[in-house]
């Protein structure tokens, strides 16, 4: 197993430790830090993670059956690799399904839901600004998950959630270095203005183009790892 450096999810206060865990890990995932065809052991991440075996284990369980993570017998969890077609597919189905949405909030709005969004676009700027991809990614999926949230549709912010956990993005450390990720952080903020605002054109304009953004990002890692 390679060792990645690896913490609880920031965002953990309120969350179990299996929860933070399995958050901690999924951006791990998600960011690169945990590399596809490398298999990871349960007692060294939860040494990494300065907890006991067990809620690293059932954590790992849950990732086996989204398909995110697969089991090796008395070795423990690999890292399950997606194509380029399989990336693709994500980002269409998330083009589908949260730039509608999204943009059907437009002027719906609270005062109190912009400002709690306005706090997780910050968060996930700041992230960005020091460079610490897993607080990034972690920040990142509870904004769109919180503005998804307001659409009053579980099942899609579930969905949407998996497809996010089914990403992956390499490399995220040299973009942060080239500044990269806090123009993608920036997006968020130019989408809640367009939202409080009620102009819907504008908020599935921001939207599409920071999806396709991310998107852009996968393909500059994987030629750049080429």
């Amino acid at each position: 197993m390679s060792a990645v450096p690896l913490g609880l999810a920031s965002i953990g206060e309120r969350l179990s430790l299996r929860e933070r865990v399995a958050v901690s890990l999924r951006a791990a995932l998600v960011s690169g830090r945990m590399l596809p065809g490398v298999t990871y052991s349960v007692p060294a991440l939860a040494e990494q993670f300065g907890v006991s075996a067990t809620p690293v284990r059932e954590a790992m369980l849950d990732l086996v059956n989204e398909g995110i993570v697969a089991a090796v017998p008395n070795k423990g969890y690999r890292v399950v690799e997606l194509s380029d077609e399989e990336l693709d597919q994500i980002s269409q189905l998330r083009q589908l399904l949260e730039v509608p949405t999204v943009g059907a909030l437009a002027g719906l709005l609270t005062p109190s839901s912009i400002k709690h969004l306005r706090t997780l676009a910050r968060r996930v700027r700041e992230a960005a600004k020091e460079g610490d991809v897993v607080a990034y990614v972690e920040a990142d999926r509870e904004l769109h998950l919180a503005l998804l949230h307001e659409s009053s549709n579980p099942r899609l912010v579930d969905l949407v959630g998996r497809l996010r956990d089914q990403s992956r993005l390499y490399g995220l450390e040299q973009l942060a270095a080239g500044g990269v990720l806090v123009e993608s952080a920036d997006e968020h903020l130019a989408l809640i203005d367009a939202l409080e605002s009620g102009d819907r054109g504008a908020a599935e304009t921001v939207m599409a183009h920071h999806l396709d953004h991310v998107r852009g990002i996968w393909a500059l890692q994987r030629e750049a790892g080429a």
